[in-house]
This record gives C-alpha cells, sequence and structure tokens, in this order.
C-alpha cells in the first residue's frame, strides 16, 4: 500500500540532487550518478523492510533472521548500505567508500549485477573534482538522499517503478534544459502501459525489446502475463543506460531476464 509517497516525491529529491553536479560534469552524466545512488538507497530500505518482516515473524531471533535473509531475492552485505555510508560522510576516502560498497554488492550479486557498476566510478577527480570538492559534492549527494520523503521501503512505497520512473524523468528534464533528450528516447509510460495490453502477452512467451533503454516496457509487458512463465530479453547500446535496466530488473525480483549491451542495429 501506498502511505503518502508518489513519484513526484521522489522526482523532487532526484532534482535537487542534481544541483550537486551542475557546472561539473555533463547533465547527461548525471542520472547516473544519481540513479546509481538511487539504487543504493531502495535496496538498503529493502533490507529494513524484509528485516522488519522477519522480526515480527521470529521476535529478536538474530540469527534466524540472519538465515532467512541469505534466501532472499537480493543480497545487502552488512557495512555496505547507504545507512552505513551515510555515516561515513565526512570521511576524507568517502568517493573510494562508495566505489567498494558498490563493488561488494555487485559480487554478492554477482549472477544479476555483474558489470553495472564498471562505468561509474564516485572516487574520480576527472568528474568530479578534486578531493575537497569531490568530498563536498559527495557529502551534498548523500545526504539529499537522507530526506524523510525518500523512505523507500516497498511496504511504504508498493510497486512504484522507482529507478525506471525517475530514468524517465531526469532524462525529460535535460531534454527541455538541452533542447534535446541528451542523446537519448525513451517511451513515456503512458504509452509503454498501451503496449503491454496491446500485445497481450501470455504465459510461455519470449518477449524481447531490441531498444530496452532502462526496462519499463519490458517490465510492464511482464505483469501483463500474469505468471513467471516468460523470458525477457533487450539490448541496450549506452552502457550506463544498460546498467539500469539490470539493476531494474534486478529490484523487481526478475530473474528471468537476458539484458545485453549493443548495438540492436
Amino acid at each position: 500500500m501506498n502511505n503518502g509517497i508518489d513519484q513526484s516525491e521522489i522526482n523532487a529529491v532526484a532534482w535537487k540532487a542534481c544541483d550537486t553536479f551542475r557546472g561539473v560534469i555533463d547533465p547527461s552524466e548525471y542520472k547516473n550518478y544519481i540513479l546509481v545512488f538511487l539504487f543504493l538507497k531502495y535496496i538498503s530500505d529493502l533490507k529494513k523492510d524484509k528485516i522488519e518482516e522477519y522480526r515480527k515473524k521470529y521476535g529478536d531471533d538474530e540469527k534466524r533472521i540472519r538465515f532467512q535473509m541469505k534466501f532472499e531475492n537480493f543480497q545487502l552485505p552488512d557495512g555496505y548500505s547507504y545507512y552505513d555510508i551515510y555515516e561515513h560522510r565526512n570521511d576524507p576516502d568517502i568517493g573510494d567508500r562508495i566505489n567498494i560498497a558498490l563493488s561488494t554488492i555487485e559480487e554478492a550479486n554477482k549472477t544479476k549485477l555483474e558489470g553495472v557498476f564498471r562505468n561509474i566510478d564516485f572516487n574520480s577527480e576527472t568528474a568530479l573534482g578534486q578531493t575537497k570538492e569531490r568530498n563536498r559534492r559527495l557529502k551534498n549527494l548523500i545526504e539529499d538522499f537522507a530526506d524523510p520523503k525518500l523512505d523507500l521501503r516497498p511496504s511504504r512505497i508498493g510497486n512504484i517503478d522507482v529507478i525506471g520512473n525517475t530514468y524517465e524523468y531526469l532524462i525529460s528534464h535535460f531534454a527541455s534544459d538541452a533542447g534535446k533528450k541528451g542523446g537519448e528516447f525513451y517511451t513515456p509510460g503512458e504509452v509503454s502501459i498501451l503496449i503491454s495490453k496491446l500485445v497481450k502477452p501470455k504465459p510461455g512467451d519470449r518477449i524481447c525489446d531490441p531498444t530496452v533503454g532502462s526496462g519499463s516496457l519490458l517490465i510492464k509487458v511482464a505483469r501483463e502475463v500474469g505468471s513467471d512463465d516468460y523470458a525477457l530479453y533487450g539490448q541496450e547500446l549506452n552502457g550506463s543506460t544498460w546498467a539500469l535496466c539490470k539493476m531494474n530488473m534486478f529490484l523487481h525480483g526478475i530473474n528471468n531476464a537476458t539484458i545485453e549491451w549493443g548495438d540492436t542495429i
């Protein structure tokens, strides 16, 4: 159930976080840092939600709770959540800490996330400036995501497509800023919903989007199947957007998707 949060609130926080990068890196690159951080915040809140769910069931039996968490669709190793990074936001090596956290999460979920963080570097002097300025920017970004409105526990936000919707929101705004789509185009949500219903997918179908983007259209079509008996395929030329699609599939618990990085044409 959605308890008062909607996509517009998430979008507002994401747009505010863009201020951290304005004048430093190209606007078309903002979204990569912000959406990766949004992913980290989401799985951190998801873990909190799951632990609370098991705590209601098993009380203070931490051993049993930890055991049950091993069978979840995702793994977030202790010490590498958004909240751990928040506690270290003033550290001089904060960029490196974020990179290590992402690498650790990728390794813990290797079959689903392998390679998704290879194009992002939170400790890059070239992209984010020299140490003092870089650390200031990262601290601002971390604190932006501490906004209480950005409590992304699934028990609070329901089935909102956090990554896909925010991705579409950001590139549409970069379009209005720059007079173009930042070199990228996307299928509006309403059109995705219409297409997903028109194609009438059924159990056993193999569904392919050759220009998959963030994967939102594939996800909407998959929801129309009515079961897990389907296979998803997608291809994306832009490496950063390919990574977002892989993250999106991961967040939605879709394990039967093959998403390739390459030029369909």
